[in-house]
């Protein structure tokens, strides 16, 4: 991606698009539909015309937390934005300030035995950096009700953090958003829940223009539907970092639909990066997907590419997102070049609430043909 590609802070989507008339719905966003370097524009309610009989979508099914939390560290005032459940019942978290408009800034994180205060007589002790090239989240261990702090590697506070999430969380709302949303505008229509109580710090947001009118109508097209689920962590909404690892399972019923649509003349098309970090952690090497859940830590960039997935569908993502390299292993630098030029001189709207971007492999010139909205 260009480094002179910059977005301009009245592009950011502020509010749900149900929000900003009446009447509208969810899927009142604008589509930017790529096929290499050929872009079309289109509304998001055009979906089914733009997909096809045989082709799958693969959809996460990860719900959403309200997983931002006030505290203090002494005196001060701090927000914890709780990221990912560890499999030994500490958190990932980032710790950030309050920035007096009801959103965050970045905050230096630790040091080590730091103390947040958490509502409900809860304690937060953060005990390391995730990882050592980046002192943004933490891990941390939090107390029970009374001051009892769970014994490292015996039984993990899960039930009390969800709880305390549950009680106290609210959405992680983020500097460009106009106001606070209830949590059912962060839940996508294809949110489950989890049977741990796990789920996303952050929605995986490019399924949220789909409604549940959408979806039948793409049925009764004979588009599929693939479900895996990653739940996702905070992002680095400074510094865009890389992803960390993240929790994620993809289902047998789910990797035979997948290989099958491979195998035939269907297009296998994620919906959002999440769905494609899930699916190409459980392909292997000989490009069949196989049942399997648990970390992954792939990180998809051009040099490794795809295996399984064809096409995206995802939001418009920041200029120096990691998110970009993935979507270059989809497309192509060129394309993604042409397409964010076209969503920037069509006064697109980026981020969780805006609009979206479809990516569809070029088609052949002899079957297809551009429509007359082309660029």
């Amino acid at each position: 991606m260009t480094t002179a590609l910059r977005v301009p802070e009245e592009l950011s989507a502020r509010v749900p698009a149900e929000q900003r008339g009446q009447g509208l719905d969810r899927d009142a966003v604008r589509l930017l539909v790529s096929r290499g370097t050929e872009v079309s524009h289109h509304g998001f309610a055009e979906l089914p015309g733009l997909l096809r009989a045989g082709d799958l979508l693969i959809v996460n099914t990860s719900p959403t937390l309200a997983a931002a939390v006030d505290g203090r560290i002494g005196h001060a005032r701090v927000v914890v934005h709780f990221s990912t459940r560890g499999d030994d019942g500490r958190w990932a978290v980032e710790v950030r300030d309050p920035d007096g408009r009801g959103t965050t800034r970045a905050r230096a994180g630790g040091p080590a035995g730091t103390e947040v205060r958490l509502p409900g007589d809860v304690r937060l002790v953060l005990e390391e950096p995730l990882t050592e090239r980046s002192p943004r989240l933490w891990w941390g261990r939090a107390s029970e009700p009374g001051g009892k702090v769970p014994e490292p590697g015996g039984p993990g506070p899960e039930a009390d953090v969800l709880g305390l999430l549950g009680r106290h969380g609210r959405p992680i709302r983020y500097s460009y958003t106009e106001r606070d949303q209830p949590l059912s505008a962060y839940q996508t229509v294809f949110a489950l829940p989890s049977a741990d109580g796990a789920g996303s710090a952050e929605m995986p947001s490019a399924a949220r223009p789909f409604t549940a009118r959408l979806v039948a109508a793409l049925v009764s097209r004979g588009v599929q539907f693939a479900p895996v689920t990653l739940h996702t962590g905070v992002a680095s909404a400074e510094a865009h970092e890389p992803p960390y690892p993240e929790r994620f399972a993809v289902p047998e019923t789910s990797a035979r639909l997948i290989n099958a649509a491979g195998a035939g003349d269907g297009r296998v098309v994620a919906v959002g990066t999440t769905a494609v970090r899930a699916v190409e952690s459980a392909t292997g090497a000989d490009g069949v997907v196989r049942a399997t859940q648990g970390w992954t830590d792939l990180v998809v960039t051009p040099e490794r590419g795809v295996r399984v997935v064809d096409g995206l569908l995802t939001g418009l993502h920041e200029p120096e997102a990691s998110h970009l390299l993935m979507l270059e292993a989809v497309a192509g630098r060129a394309a993604i070049d042409r397409g964010y030029d076209a969503a920037l001189r069509g006064r697109y709207l980026w981020h969780e609430f805006g609009d979206v971007h479809l990516i569809l492999p070029e088609e052949d010139p002899h079957t297809e043909h551009c429509s007359s909205n082309c660029w």
